[in-house]
């Protein structure tokens, strides 16, 4: 990290020696993996508190360090070891992060056990986990944040900009897969890339189409959340990336980020709210006594939402969470595409028509459509079709296709997890949320 104290004063050339920094010769997968619990009775949002309780059973099992919501200690929110972090989202979403690694096989096992010994607890404590992107059931009106500083800032902040904000927050929940990059230009290229693919592979993995217990009209409504969360701070990040002329660089990325309004900063021993100020504002003239420190940009690209991002690596963020059958597909995705030169370059050729205003239209599109519209002159289905079948061919180099095929065979019948769950809500299940609840636990 930069050493960079309170005292000095933070440039812009150090936060683009940030991203240089993140430069590597490796070609690791990485994974967040949320669930949503319900309790068994009602089918209702479990309450933090039994969460709580989950997590202090579960540090008991396994050699976890509890992490707590401040320094008196008061509410564990999370857990630590040596290889994985365990987090409780907004609403408490269960989210598991794994360390990065070459093989997916290795990411399969842990997620695996991880399913495996929380459902056990769950079990004991009357909590169902779900394989979907949406709680089925409990709103935003009947939903409470955890105790984190962070989320109360931004259930304040963020329907100052937008109508669904406290949707995305408190009922959705993703998968999030990183890669690697190998220098500027790399990163650069996958970041473009991963930004022109993601409504594409948002429709193909939507899996959350029913809410307040009936189907919402959405086949993902966790995609739609976003597209009304905040548009300073969420979706394709900026025209620039899109225009084959401009010359992309890490520098643009840090003055977007940094004019990008903030929500928090630590100041002294509490965090504390910002209101109608830029990071670009704090680099220039500091807040209340204090000049921003690289924690403090790490903090902000945080709290920056788009469907991809960059830190120490490309973070792509943007699919609803899935039944096991279909976790493993989205990094075994992405690990296709993104390190293979031949694959990259195709994907780029299929996709090199097409102008941000049209990848823009497609994610205000899928989120109800899923793959059933138009890209161009291309019906989505095909489209889907040929890029999946490409990451599929790439990923016989490492023998790992298998854990493509799931999804590519739904994507093969121009079909997606939503699709399914429609089909039997409004078929054998005669809209019984008890059978859609059954379908979708892990």
């Amino acid at each position: 990290m930069l050493n960079i104290t309170q005292q000095q004063k933070l440039q812009k050339t150090d936060l683009i020696n940030y991203f240089l920094q993140g430069t590597k010769r490796t070609e690791k997968i990485g994974l967040e993996y949320e669930k949503i619990g319900v309790l068994n009775n009602d089918f209702q949002a479990v309450p933090y508190q039994k969460m709580e309780n989950l997590l202090e059973k579960l540090s008991e099992f396994e050699n976890y360090k509890r992490i707590f919501n401040n320094s008196k200690n008061e509410h564990i929110i999370g857990l630590h070891n040596t290889t994985t972090s365990i987090s409780l989202e907004p609403s408490s979403q269960f989210e598991i992060s794994l360390t990065p690694d070459n093989e997916l096989s290795k990411l399969d096992e842990q997620i695996k056990r991880h399913n495996e010994l929380t459902k056990s607890i769950a079990d004991d404590l009357g909590i169902l986990w779900l394989g979907t992107g949406l709680q089925p059931i409990s709103t935003k009106d009947n939903i409470k944040i955890i105790p984190k500083k962070r989320y109360e800032f931004m259930t304040e902040y963020l329907p100052q900009k937008a109508q669904m904000p406290l949707v995305m927050m408190r009922e959705t929940s993703g998968i999030q897969t990183a890669i690697d990059y190998k220098d500027e230009k790399d990163a650069i290229e996958k970041l473009r890339l991963s930004l022109k693919l993601s409504p594409i592979v948002s429709a193909v993995f939507s899996n959350s189409p029913i809410r307040e217990g009936k189907l919402s009209g959405y086949k993902s409504f966790r995609a739609k959340s976003w597209t009304q969360t905040d548009e300073e701070r969420c979706g394709l990040i900026s025209p620039k990336l899109f225009d084959k002329n401009y010359n992309f660089t890490f520098a643009d990325y840090a003055d977007i980020v940094c004019n990008i309004q903030m929500i928090m900063l630590n100041a002294k021993d509490k965090q504390i709210a910002v209101d109608n100020f830029t990071f670009d504002e704090f680099l220039q003239n500091g807040y209340m006594g204090k000049y921003p420190t690289i924690q403090d940009f790490e903090q902000h690209l945080s709290l920056y939402f788009t469907d991809a991002r960059l830190k120490h690596y490309i973070e792509i963020r943007n699919h609803d969470s899935q039944k096991p059958r279909y976790i493993m597909c989205i990094p075994a995705f992405w690990k296709g595409i993104m390190y293979n030169e031949n694959a990259k370059e195709e994907i780029s050729a299929i996709l090199k028509n097409y102008t941000f205003k049209d990848y823009e239209t497609l994610r205000q599109t899928t989120p109800k459509q899923g793959l059933d519209c138009k890209f161009g002159k291309l019906h989505l289905k095909e489209l889907a079709r040929e890029i999946f079948r490409i990451s599929y061919n790439s990923l016989k180099r490492t023998n790992e296709e298998h854990y493509l095929e799931p999804i590519l065979e739904l994507v093969e019948d121009g079909m997606t997890p939503a699709d399914i769950i429609i089909k039997n809500f409004e078929g054998i299940w005669n809209g019984s949320i008890e059978k859609y609840i059954n379908f979708s636990r892990i």
